[in-house]
Parts: C-alpha cells; structure tokens; sequence
C-alpha cells in the first residue's frame, strides 16, 4: 500500500512526502491519533517509502523491498508489536540499540515502527531515550500511540510529531460505499459505530456484523430467553467489549432520539422503527443508569470478574417491560 491508497489522512500523509522530497530523514517521528485511524499503515508505507528501490517520495509496492516490508521480512526494517496489555520491556529496547548500531544489509535506512509506543516501560522509557539523544545515521524510529500523554515528555520533545484524525462519519461511509463496495447499511453501520476510525471499520467489515449486533440488542433489549449462558461460554473480553459497544449505541440512540436528533444520525439506523418504539419505554434517569451499567461492565471485565454476573447484572438494568 502507498500514501495515495491512505484515506482521509491528507495532512499527515502531505508532512511524511515533504520529509521525503526534502531529504529531511533523521531521528525520531511520533505518529500521534486515535486508534483505527492508520498511524500503523502510514509507519509501514514511510518504512517502505525511504527504502523503496523503484521510486522517489513513495513506495512502489513491487520491488523486493516494499514485498519484503508488507510480508516483515527486510532485514532492516523492524517492528515492535506488544499483544494486548503486554508492556514493551527494556530487553527489547536493549535489542534495538544493538540492531540499531548495525550497518544496513541492504536498505537505505535502518527503521524501527514501535506499536502502541505507550506500553513503554518506565525503564525501556530511559533507555530508549538515550538512544534518541544520539541516533544512528541512516537509522528511522518511529513510535505509534493513541495515548501520547502516557510517554515521556523527553520523548516527544525529541521526535517529529505527525497527527492522524478521525474522519467524518459521513466521509468515511462514503468511503467503505465506493472504495470497498459495502452495502448501504453496512457501511453506515461501520462509519457510525466506529467515529470515523477507518481501520476499526475494516477490521469489523463482516456481512454477518449486523447480524450480530441485532441480536446482542435483541438479548438485553427484548424479552425472552437472554441467552447470556451460550454467550458468556462462547465469547472471549474482547468479544464482549465489542458487544458492550454495541448495547451503548443501542441506548445512545434512544437517548439521542428522545433528544430530537435527526434520524440519520442514528448508528442503529436499520432497526429505526424499533428505536422509536423504545423511546418511551425509558425515562432519562433509567438510560444514565443503563449507560453506567456498561460502564462498569468494561471495568469488571478488566478486573477479571466473573463474566456470566457481570451479563447478567447487565440484562437486569437494561431489560424493561413494555409499559
């Protein structure tokens, strides 16, 4: 991928090309912005871009080097990826200073992407910033972070800061209807549940996406059986985070519609008839109790407690009989 296929990023992408045709490689860059937003691809593509064998001020996409790079295998070009919660230790760190002393194999620069650059350790904190106090020549690192406020101030005074934005949610519905061909109610879905954040969206583009969300709203929002057994049993943290996410924009667009919103607002706007009928079922103390019931849910979860009560303690603030 180049900087052209980057979407919405016009500005961050305009600064990297600049550092590129004026030669104005060295140090350290903090890409800074929202989760989902393509900090992490536009690291991988300038990665590609100074190493590019075929071109100027972008990546080919074809030479050995650019292959090499979207596969993770250039001997040059290293990425640093902490699974989630895992801090980066000052081992790693200690590695980077050796592989960065070393000459090039065969790129032109030696470049380091660290993911998630606030799991930093304290300790691989300061020994990476002695490593920004002199760098290398010929030598890349770039940190990516959602959370710039958890790094060192020292840090950040020693890098070139490049900023990623959310896009407009009608922008990128735009986007995932004629860049990738997505059906009205899906891309729609996709732009408003995830505020804009375009790698969120193509992380979650399934067909089967609406399918589940209905029947998480369906569980906690209409009697019957709820279900909650087969889907504690069947659903990992991360799964039910997506799920807490989706009954919050379930009762946001009750709150909203009470409010008077337009409707095409509305992140559930395939179920808009349902939500008008819900409207009254709930009074607006009732929804600040629901929204601080999944609040505490998300906590709960990161507290490891039991994850059936916790979907339970849930479906009983959620769940109201028609009135």
């Amino acid at each position: 991928m180049a900087f052209r296929d980057i979407k919405g990023q016009d500005k961050a992408v305009s600064l990297l090309k600049t550092y590129l045709d004026n030669a104005q490689l060295s140090g350290a860059y903090l890409f800074i912005g929202p989760e989902g937003v393509g900090k992490y691809l536009a690291a991988r593509t300038f990665a590609k871009a100074v190493n590019c064998q075929e071109q100027e001020g972008d990546s080919c996409d074809l030479c050995p080097s650019c292959l090499k790079i979207d596969k993770k295998g250039h001997p040059d070009v290293y990425f640093i990826e902490p699974t989630e919660s895992e801090a980066i230790w000052i081992e790693v760190i200690r590695q980077l200073k050796k592989d960065i002393a070393l000459r090039s194999y065969e790129g032109k620069f030696k470049v380091f992407v660290i993911n998630d650059a606030h799991r930093l350790s304290p300790e691989a904190s300061n020994a990476l910033l002695k490593i920004l106090e002199e760098p290398p020549k010929a030598s890349l690192i770039i940190l990516v972070t959602a959370k710039p406020n958890l790094l060192f101030k020292t840090i950040i005074s020693r890098c070139k800061a490049v900023r990623f934005y959310a896009l407009g949610v009608s922008c990128l519905e735009g986007i995932l209807k004629q860049d990738y061909h997505l059906d009205t109610s899906l891309a729609h879905f996709l732009a408003f549940f995830c505020e804009g954040r375009i790698g969120r969206s193509l992380r979650l583009n399934d067909p089967s996406v609406l399918r589940k969300k209905n029947k998480i709203i369906d569980i906690f929002t209409i009697s019957g059986t709820p279900q909650l057994d087969e889907l504690a049993k069947e659903s990992t943290k991360e799964d039910l985070r997506g799920y807490l996410g989706m009954l919050s924009s379930w009762f946001r667009d009750i709150y909203l519609i009470k409010a008077g919103m337009p409707y095409s607002g509305l992140i559930n706007l395939d179920r808009r008839d349902e939500l008008l009928k819900h409207m009254n079922r709930y009074n607006w103390f009732e929804l600040d109790e629901i929204f601080k019931s999944i609040s505490d849910s998300f906590a709960y979860l990161d507290q490891n407690l039991n994850i059936k009560l916790i979907l339970s303690n849930l479906r009983a603030h959620s769940w109201k009989e028609k009135s």
